[in-house]
Formats: structure tokens, C-alpha cells, sequence
């Protein structure tokens, strides 16, 4: 082989190398993708708190992971939430107590979480801030005042004991707002009805959200994985010195 022959062979050799370590790059990157969305898709799925509503128990800057195998899947579990099917697949029923996301019945593009209060077949309904399952009233004790760790005025908080034992904390700023006396509500079958716990600063199943559909439900809030306060974003890694709520970092749900 001549040196001008022994040259190219060389240089063809190199671009084999960089063809094929471009091409191993790109296979990875493709398996990765895929791996993440088949993970978003049917086991975790990510959401992050944007409003008040589930005060004292979530905040805004919460991130966290929702279980979407938990109650099967329904065509809001796929991306763009094809009209493939109807009702679920494997079905499984939300808990009473359980913190879910949903889609909103009136607008399925919007994605809500609430707690899950009322099952098919309850009556539901607020008298004097307390609230009454199968006329029957929810425990309720004073838990002190809930202190934001964002600042703000102190709010009442009582702890509410649901009939299956599930306990959790309420906030109740106003004791005569218009969630405080409700009418009855008679969830029907295979709805649910949904509350915040932040009672007075809630849009859920007493207003215009209604009883919400098993199939609109995308799964139980499991685990906060990351927390930011001020609304600082979660990328801005100078911010998490003084902004990231450490407290809060892998808190079950």
C-alpha cells in the first residue's frame, strides 16, 4: 500500500469513528426520550402548584410527581389526549382523602388538583364552615394559626378528620364566605366531589367545577420533589440559596 493509499484509509477509518459515535449519540438520546415519555405517560407524571387553592398542605413553587397507573388510564392519561377510547383501562377508584389531579369537566384542557371528599352516592354539603358527609359533620379541631413561609397574615387553620381516618389541615380566613353554607350536593355515580384545602380560596366541586368525572382523573399526588418560593423559577440555580424550601424537598403526600 503506498503512503498516499495508507492516508486514506486513515482518514476513512476516522469517519467511520465519528459517523458511528454521532450515530450512537443520537440512538441514545432517541432511547432516552422514548424512556421518559413511556415513564410520563403510565407511571409519573409531574405537575407543579401554580395557585393557593391547596393551602396549608401545598404551596405555590410546589413540584410534584402524580401516579398515573394508580387509577388505570383514561384517554387524559396520553399526551394530547387522543379520543382513542372511553372510561379506563384497569380501572382503579380514588380515595376518600387522597390529594388528585384532574381535568376540568367544563374545560378538559385545563388540569386541576383538589382533594378528593365526596364518593359516588354521598351527600355533601357546608353549614357554618363545617363540613358534612351523609349528614354526618367531619371532625374538626383548631390547629393553631398556619404562618406562610412566603410571609403574609396569619390564617386559622383546623385539622379535619375524614370518616375513613384520612386527617389533614384546613385553612378558614373568612367564616362567611360563599363556600361556607352550600346547598346539598348528591354526587352521582362514577363522580367524585373535590375541595380545596384552602376553604375560602378554592374554586372546586362547590361552584363551577362540579362533580368531576372517574374520567377525567389523571392520578394521586404522591411526593413533592422540588420547592421554590416567590414564584422563582426552577432552573434559576442563583435563586436557590434564599428561594428553595429545603423543608420540603421529597415530602410524601
Amino acid at each position: 500500500m503506498t503512503l498516499h493509499e495508507q492516508e486514506n484509509s486513515v482518514t476513512q477509518n476516522s469517519t467511520r469513528k465519528k459517523e458511528g459515535g454521532l450515530g450512537e449519540t443520537v440512538s441514545i438520546v432517541i432511547q432516552a426520550l422514548l424512556l421518559a415519555l413511556v415513564v410520563r405517560t403510565l407511571l409519573f407524571q409531574p405537575f407543579t402548584i401554580p395557585s393557593g387553592s391547596m393551602e396549608p398542605t401545598l404551596l405555590i413553587g410546589d413540584y410534584l410527581f402524580v401516579s398515573k397507573y394508580s387509577y388505570g388510564y383514561s384517554k387524559y392519561s396520553l399526551p394530547f389526549s387522543p379520543d382513542l377510547f372511553d372510561g379506563r383501562i384497569w380501572e382503579g377508584a380514588p380515595q376518600r382523602g387522597q390529594i388528585a389531579v384532574f381535568r376540568l369537566p367544563t374545560n378538559p384542557s385545563i388540569d386541576y388538583i383538589k382533594r378528593v371528599i365526596g364518593l359516588p352516592g354521598d351527600r355533601v354539603q357546608v353549614r357554618e364552615s363545617i363540613l358534612y358527609i351523609n349528614d354526618e359533620p367531619v371532625k374538626r379541631v383548631p390547629a393553631g394559626m398556619f404562618k406562610h413561609p412566603d410571609g403574609g397574615p396569619d390564617v386559622p387553620m383546623f385539622l379535619e378528620t375524614l370518616p375513613n381516618g384520612v386527617s389533614y389541615n384546613v385553612l378558614e380566613s373568612n367564616p362567611r364566605s360563599a363556600g361556607d353554607n352550600t346547598r346539598v350536593f348528591e354526587v352521582p355515580p362514577g363522580h367524585y366531589f373535590m375541595m380545596g384545602d384552602n376553604r375560602d380560596n378554592s374554586l372546586d366541586s362547590r361552584f363551577d367545577v362540579g362533580f368531576v368525572p372517574l374520567e377525567n382523573f389523571i392520578g394521586p399526588a404522591r411526593a413533592i420533589f422540588f420547592s421554590v418560593a416567590h414564584d422563582s423559577h426552577p432552573l434559576a440555580i442563583w435563586n436557590w440559596p434564599s428561594e428553595m424550601r429545603t423543608d420540603r424537598l421529597f415530602k410524601g403526600l
